[in-house]
């Protein structure tokens, strides 16, 4: 169970696309599916997971998008430009958001313009309500645009927002992955600590580890840890977990810029450290890449493996597979096989049917 159950989002991502009414400059929640074409974009008013800040910010980008004579990008090749509206909120209730813009065939001085108008629209007009500590703006031509493909422009305010976490503050850039319900993280982390087993000789390797939060010292761990290798495909990210690490004291950690698929291969066909290693994975719903899933397999001084997930009925299923299945040559399996010891699911997204799963396998 989660000590908080309405409100605990602290990030949210809304759409822009046609509402009930019709009036395609409508932001919110996506109801219906493509296959059926009948997707319509509902306020997310009534949403009793979602914060009443971040519907706040909501609805004022929509009265903006109402107000700007450009159209939104509901399609990227029938033209438009606005998008999606993210927000991320900690709390002490400052706020982030982040607003996502097609420039199309824009020059530089009508893209300055309109940057110019959301900023005002949101620090002096009707948006002023929301009381934005940052503001960012992103012009991207994908679904999905990571800053290194196209970089987050802060319009004004901070650059981070900061969050606080079993005792210890950790920096969130806008593209940074964190735990969406702070509360329900600190338990998470706390079982995570129990079931590591980490004594002080324990060596933990965080893979997908995002800011950071597996640091070696926090008190979801009974001891604490010799060393933490953390390994993260987003490069702003590391640099808030190694912000976060050295902001805290904390001294004996690592961390590693790139896909997991790439660096950890030849971190652990090279291992030679004799102390206990525990791994902790916490990937997408893509789940584990298979060269990552033979790294861990392989890799003979892992005897404890912890897999948290979001959607164990999906990929990570195939991942389970193939981490406690025989040796596998043809695979490139040869390692011993993990057995699953023990299956904790967590309420990490209360009114909703989904879980965080963390499951442990050992061997």
């Amino acid at each position: 169970p989660q000590p908080v159950i309405n409100g605990y989002r602290n990030k949210s991502s809304f759409s822009v696309n046609r509402g009930p009414d019709g009036n395609p400059k409508t932001v919110g929640l996506y109801v219906g599916t493509g296959r059926a074409r009948n997707i319509v974009c509902v306020r997310a008013d009534c949403m009793k997971n979602i914060p009443a800040k971040h519907k706040q910010v909501a609805q004022r980008y929509e009265q903006f998008l109402r107000l700007s004579p450009l159209e939104p990008c509901i399609l990227f090749h029938r033209g438009g430009h606005w998008r999606e509206l993210i927000v991320r909120t900690n709390g002490r209730g400052h706020t982030m958001a982040i607003v996502t813009f097609h420039p199309q065939q824009l020059g530089q001085e009508a893209l300055a313009a309109q940057k110019a108008s959301l900023k005002d629209f949101f620090t002096s007009g009707p948006g002023a309500v929301c009381a934005l500590t940052s503001l960012y703006f992103q012009e991207s031509t994908m679904t999905r645009c990571s800053h290194e493909q196209s970089p987050y422009q802060l319009l004004f305010g901070e650059q981070h927002i900061f969050e606080e976490l079993l005792g210890l503050k950790f920096r969130i850039s806008p593209d940074a992955f964190f735990q969406v319900n702070t509360r329900g993280a600190e338990v998470l982390y706390q079982e995570i600590g129990k079931l590591s087993q980490a004594a002080g000789d324990t060596i933990l390797l965080d893979v997908c580890c995002g800011t950071g939060e597996q640091q070696p010292n926090p008190p979801c761990s009974p001891h604490p840890l010799s060393r933490v290798i953390g390994i993260e495909i987003v490069e702003k990210a590391v640099e808030d977990a190694r912000w976060n690490a050295a902001f805290n004291g904390i001294s004996n950690c690592e961390f590693h810029t790139g896909k997991a698929e790439t660096v950890l291969p030849p971190l652990l066909s090279a291992w030679q450290d004799e102390r206990p290693l525990v791994a902790v994975v916490n990937p997408s719903r893509a789940g584990l890449h298979h060269r990552v899933v033979r790294a861990i397999r392989n890799c003979r001084a892992i005897r404890r493996l912890l897999y948290i997930s979001c959607k164990p009925e999906g990929e990570a299923m195939r991942n389970f597979l193939e981490l406690c299945c025989p040796p596998d040559a043809r695979r490139e399996l040869a390692g011993g096989p993990f057995a699953p010891a023990l299956a904790v699911p967590l309420d990490m997204f209360p009114h909703t049917e989904h879980c965080e799963l963390l499951l442990l396998l050992t061997r």
